[in-house]
């Protein structure tokens, strides 16, 4: 299975679930020990998180070499925000991510 749910359509409904989703690597935010990630379909976008701490190691590090435009797909858990983003639907979640799939680079 591809995806589980699309990039637009997770809410604080989907806290603590695990999802699959597909799509491009919109923008990265890298702080040293953590990395955000906005992965975009068509549907909208979901921020993905990739953490020193509670990331797997081997996960971790694929997440410092992704570059915009790849194409990936993760497995991980929704987790509420702490800092939300009332612009975007998801604004609420973020996934924390357990599995890394890179399906085409750019």
């Amino acid at each position: 299975m591809l995806r589980s749910h699309t990039c637009g359509e997770l809410t604080k409904t989907h806290l603590n679930k695990k999802v699959t989703l597909s799509g491009w690597v919109h923008k990265i935010r890298n702080k040293g020990f953590i990395v955000w990630i906005d992965l975009r379909d068509r549907y909208g976008l979901t921020q993905l998180v990739f953490d020193e701490k509670r990331t797997p190691k081997g996960v971790y590090k694929k997440s410092l070499v992704l570059g915009r435009e790849f194409v990936v797909q993760i497995r991980g858990e929704v987790l509420e925000r702490e800092s939300k983003n009332p612009s975007l639907f998801t604004g609420d979640i973020e996934i924390l991510v357990e599995e890394i799939n890179v399906l085409s680079e750019s």
